[in-house]
């Protein structure tokens, strides 16, 4: 390894350390989910770096999705999924599905590879002493005739509290939580929540610095195509009215929007498929994907 090269890490490191500073003692709640979760060299680099987060004194959160893994284990069950506006349609028995895989397999795999590769990661699900206290969510849908109705899509919920003492106890023992996005209703009831809904919610619970949602584009684009390093809320509004924000996105902007508005200081929306994307987006000048502020 030649002089330049051993000088060009140098500076990659100065570059690095007034971010270092600055986020020390801070929390990130990120949602991880995507391609991330499913390529192997992809689930290490993200191990690696949510522990190199929290070896720098940056409090770390993780919210993680699952959808594929709940798809194919509805298959092989044989449940056929419905879907209103992109929300699963969640009866009884898809729920017990979806609870097993979110917090029996996928939960368990992630605290399991971050805790292979160094980390001390426990994992959580909504239930557990009532971590997410959960409503029903009723989906608004659009009539032809242009009227609006409120629609029961089974156990389907939205996070009324999140219970920061559990989170701040993990915290405090030095611990990484990994919380599945399944939430306890008033009866003890389990609702099936957005992950990125409850990243949001989480964040904005704990006043966080940053939320950062791993995705599987690059990041918020413009009509021409062009990535958007940064953006407020305003603007971000705005490029939903001008339809250059569509489909999935719009809930994950919005998600950011709302933590922004309830006090999350920054929201970011990355692609987990670019190897340490939470490290590029944090420790950098440029970055590698979307900033969302106020």
């Amino acid at each position: 390894m030649n002089q330049e090269h051993l000088i060009e890490k140098a500076n990659n490191l100065m570059e690095a350390l007034p971010y270092i500073r600055r986020f020390s003692g801070k929390t990130f709640v990120i949602k991880y989910g995507g391609h991330a979760m499913s390529d192997e060299k992809l689930k290490e680099s993200f191990a690696l770096d949510v522990i190199m987060l929290k070896s720098l004194g940056i409090n770390t959160v993780i919210v993680h999705g699952g959808g594929p893994q709940i798809n194919e284990t509805l298959k092989r069950y044989g449940i056929v999924s419905e879907f209103v506006k992109g929300m699963r349609v969640t009866d009884q028995d898809t729920m017990a599905v979806v609870e097993m895989v979110l917090v029996g397999q996928v939960n368990k795999e992630v605290v399991g590879y971050l805790n292979q590769h160094g980390g001390r990661a426990v994992g959580l699900s909504g239930k557990d002493g009532t971590l997410l206290l959960s409503k029903k969510l009723l989906q608004e849908i659009r009539n032809d005739d242009g009227s609006t109705e409120q629609v029961d899509i089974g156990y389907v919920g939205d996070v009324v509290k999140v219970n920061t003492d559990l989170i701040a106890t993990l915290e405090a023992g030095k611990y990484i939580p990994v919380i599945a996005p399944v939430g306890v209703g008033p009866e003890g009831e389990s609702y099936n929540i957005n992950a990125d809904l409850v990243a949001g919610r989480v964040a904005a619970a704990l006043g966080a610095e940053k939320l950062i949602l791993l995705t599987d584009i690059n990041g918020v684009k413009d009509n021409t195509g062009t990535l958007l390093e940064s953006l407020s809320v305003a603007q971000l509004h705005r490029l939903i009215e001008d339809e250059a924000i569509t489909g999935g996105m719009i809930p994950k902007v919005i998600c950011c929007a709302d933590a922004l508005k309830d006090g999350v200081k920054k929201a970011h929306i990355i692609d987990g498929r670019v190897p340490h994307a939470v490290l590029l987006e944090i420790f950098t000048d440029i970055g590698i994907g979307t900033e969302i502020t106020k």
